[in-house]
């Protein structure tokens, strides 16, 4: 069992409070264009900033266990080192060095997909997220199977791309296809039967996560296996009709496409036999779709068709509930988290988010764990988010979330609170600019009343993020200033960024202080804070606390 030592000092607070602000980083001086962080009006959370203890902590790259430091970071790996207060190396990492050593064709898995495709003389499936974000896929990764598969001797493979637009520039998709279907040329002139047989933008079809909204992975099911739905002669063609069609959309909202024989018949529709991988690598936006193809009995998806298939994620997405069984590389494997040792001490534990980032302050900060290590100690509160397009309602479920966590503050019943507010990545997604810096300014609304409660209760109160997004929201040059459009507009940039974030704790007596940054402390220094707060020394391996003792 996993036991904590006590500091001989004692605890130095009662009851922790630690709130994320997903997707607020810190912008250096002379980056301020694009940066909602910096243009809304937020005077709590920026006296907070300026009057009280503050540092700066890594949060993408090699701090999260990403590749290397030009990789960003994301909500996932960002929680999995705040609630494990240590660094593993992460999907996308695992990913390429199975790809490098050769692991991942020599796995048992892959070798069955394989076989079953050729033994049936049947179609492999891939699909995935179609982009080089590194935050869910790579379209790296996915020439690997491609290639790998060419050389393993199938005969026929079928694409089924969801296009980006969000951890990429949000126009992007053309720049990722035309190269790639030269690169799909070269292998048909080889002999190779394989072309894109459907698609559409992430967050229309195939990508919901955390039971949101089914009707997503219906439509995917209709596109990708049944063939049905708009029918276009090439991918390019689809994406420029929308275009088209609609000046604004973006690559993520594109609408889901079928691409068809000049007999109008879909050309790659998924059967009995067939073998199917999800080539995405990152967990929370793979698990329903692995599901779906996995699980007969779903009363969330209406299906017409339930083919038998061999079917493989990259990775198993949650290790729990085993799904999907089957998985060609293995996940990081997180043990000994703060939240496992603060149950096995007896000390309850409260986490609230709203439906997008709640599996991000219970399944991810457990080490990519469902369930409860202690489930009379730990309270777990998810507030249904709403199934619209973020920026229509920027302040998102902020007001409800506060509501739960005043209670659960002025109960005295939690040493340990987490929360989520998902405001600043969520709308700062959409490339809204004015509906991002609202959603801030409404979470500062929000802060004032917690504030406020902490006072009452006495409660320290600690504020950070798990990666930059709003704080640049266009795309900008090496001088920090926005790229301009042909239309004399600066380009919206969707995606997370490479900036800090920052650390700012909130002590109601004023007594505690941080050790003096030296630019070095990430997102794995806060957990041991934490523990340090609450009077328990960081175990093993931890990163050290920040508490100036």
């Amino acid at each position: 069992m996993l036991t904590l030592q006590k500091k001989t000092q004692g605890p130095l607070t009662k009851q922790v409070l630690l709130i994320v602000l997903d997707g607020v980083g810190y912008t250096k001086q002379g980056f301020e264009d694009g940066n909602a962080v910096a243009k809304a009006n937020m005077p709590v959370l920026k006296e907070l900033w300026n009057s009280h203890p503050t540092v700066l902590l890594k949060a993408h790259g090699t701090a999260v266990g990403m590749p290397s430091d030009d990789d960003m970071g994301n909500s996932e790996v960002g929680h999995n080192v705040l609630g494990s207060g240590r660094v593993f190396d992460q999907g996308a990492k695992l990913v390429s060095e199975s790809i490098n050593n050769g692991s991942l064709f020599r796995g048992e898995t892959w070798k069955k997909i394989i076989s079953n495709a050729k033994n049936n003389q049947s179609t492999l499936h891939l699909i995935g997220l179609f982009s080089d974000g590194n935050v869910h896929s790579h379209i790296d990764h996915l020439k690997a199977l491609i290639d790998g598969a060419i050389k393993e001797m199938a005969k026929k493979i079928r694409l089924h791309i969801l296009l980006d637009g969000r951890d990429v520039p949000e126009k992007s998709a053309l720049e990722y296809l035309l190269p790639f279907e030269s690169y799909l040329e070269s292998l048909r002139q080889n002999g190779t039967d394989i072309l894109i047989a459907s698609g559409g933008g992430r967050m229309e079809l195939t990508m919901d996560r955390y039971d949101a909204d089914w009707s997503m992975i219906e439509r995917g099911w209709k596109h990708h296996v049944e063939g049905e739905g708009r029918g276009f002669p090439n991918t390019k063609t689809a994406i420029e009709t929308f275009r088209t069609e609609n000046p604004s959309v973006i690559d993520q909202y594109l609408p889901g496409f079928v691409i068809v024989d000049n007999k109008q018949n879909p050309v790659g529709k998924i059967l009995d036999g067939d073998s199917v991988v999800f080539f995405n690598f990152r967990g929370d936006r793979a698990i329903e779709i692995s599901r779906a193809f996995t699980e007969e009995n779903l009363p969330l998806l209406k299906r017409n068709l339930f083919p038998k298939v061999e079917f493989a994620g990259m990775m198993q997405y949650d290790g729990d509930l085993f799904i999907p069984k089957q998985y060609l590389v293995s996940p990081p494997a997180i043990d000994r988290t703060m939240g496992e040792y603060l149950a096995n001490e007896g000390i309850a534990q409260y986490a609230l988010s709203e439906t997008q980032k709640y599996g991000h302050v219970t399944f991810f900060w457990n080490g990519n764990k469902s369930g409860y290590f202690n489930e009379t100690l730990e309270t777990y509160e998810e507030v249904k988010s709403d199934v619209i397009p973020f920026d229509q309602k920027p302040e998102m479920k902020a007001k409800e979330i506060t509501d739960n966590l005043v209670q659960a503050l002025q109960s005295h019943k939690f040493p340990f609170l987490r929360v989520n507010y998902a405001n600043g990545d969520m709308v700062g997604h959409t490339g809204n600019m004015d509906a991002t810096v609202k959603g801030l300014e409404y979470l500062d609304k929000c802060l004032e009343r917690i504030k406020k409660i902490c006072d009452e209760t006495n409660t320290v109160m600690c504020i950070t993020a798990d990666h930059g997004n709003a704080d640049e929201m266009y795309q900008l040059d090496k001088k920090g200033k926005a790229q301009i459009s042909k239309e004399g507009i600066p380009v919206p940039k969707t995606s997370h960024t490479l900036n800090p974030v920052q650390f700012v704790l909130y002590d109601p007596n004023q007594k505690i202080s941080l050790k003096k940054g030296n630019g070095v402390e990430g997102l794995a220094n806060v957990a041991a804070t934490v523990l340090d707060l609450l009077g328990f020394e960081a175990p093993e391996g931890y990163f050290p606390s920040l508490i100036q003792r």
